[in-house]
């Protein structure tokens, strides 16, 4: 667990740190508002498009819809906005082991598909619950719940800091490139932990950064993309141990390229050009990385 001050922070520190996670939450509600409104990916690209790439991202070079790794079996049952709307960087479910009767419960469900896959393999007598903090997509992931012939899901306005979740209540926790836009991260592991049953896990697919310019990591823009606010792998495990998980693990980690860092660092509000000068130090990656609460 981090340390903290003897000292608290003035309020000044206090209120600037409020305003600035209120701005990007303010921000996240808008884009990924957006996103469920037009009931497709940020580049239009349809449930067709997504399944002629086997699996890759419509938009290649999008920080949030890299690779999400979904194989056409697992997509091509799915209601085409669910798969239309995915803003992932991995596919949990697959690495998961979820198993016939459990609950599963998946932070940051945007339009659902990950709900939906993991409710498929939990079967009849299991469940899968998604929390998302904008209206906008628990209302798409409804909609496409109603279409999808799944009896086994729900979807629950709230916060990943604060989940609508009872305690001890859920078997597997699953995420895909959702944490690194919290601005609380130890809250959202700990209350990861709560949730969880004794011996129950969690399989985290999200986006690591080391390196990143100050500026980088004050834009709400790149926040927003899922960079500015990516931890380094070491900090982000250290992170889930101190919420009290065991036995995490890394199960992958694979590098973006440079072109992938500067179309991230090009999309900022007021760029600064010297910014993509400066980026031989960077490093983003993808990073899968399992845990268990014993």
């Amino acid at each position: 667990m981090e340390k903290k001050s003897c000292c608290s922070p003035g309020p000044s520190k206090q209120a600037s740190n409020i305003a600035q996670s209120t701005s990007l939450k303010g921000e996240i509600r808008k884009r990924y508002g957006e996103l469920a409104k037009a009931q497709g990916g940020s580049c239009g690209c349809t449930a067709q498009a997504t399944t002629d790439l086997q699996g890759g991202s419509c938009c290649e070079t999008s920080s949030c819809n890299l690779n999400p790794g979904y194989s056409i079996e697992d997509i091509q049952s799915l209601p085409e906005k669910a798969v239309s709307a995915s803003a992932g960087c991995g596919n949990p479910t697959a690495l998961a082991g979820l198993k016939e009767g459990e609950t599963v419960l998946d932070l940051g469900s945007g339009g659902g598909i990950d709900v939906f896959i993991a409710a498929k393999k939990v079967g009849s007598k299991g469940k899968a619950i998604g929390v998302d903090m904008t209206p906008e997509m628990i209302d798409l992931a409804r909609s496409n719940a109603s279409q999808s012939g799944l009896d086994n899901v729900e979807f629950r306005l709230g916060e990943i800091e604060h989940l609508p979740v009872a305690d001890g209540s859920v078997d597997v926790i699953i995420s895909n490139c959702v944490i690194n836009l919290s601005t609380d991260k130890d809250a959202v592991f700990k209350e990861a932990y709560r949730v969880l049953k004794k011996g129950g896990r969690i399989l985290v697919s999200d986006v690591m950064a080391e390196g990143l310019p100050k500026e980088v990591r004050e834009d709400l823009t790149s926040w927003a993309q899922c960079v500015g606010g990516a931890l380094a792998l070491n900090d982000y495990t250290n992170k889930i141990k101190a919420a009290g998980f065991k036995e995490v693990d890394i199960v992958s980690n694979s590098e973006y390229s440079k072109e992938f860092i500067t179309d991230s660092i090009s999309s900022m509000n007021d760029i600064d050009k010297d910014l993509l000068k400066n980026i031989e130090g960077v490093k983003v990656s993808h990073a899968e990385i399992s845990a268990r609460k014993t």
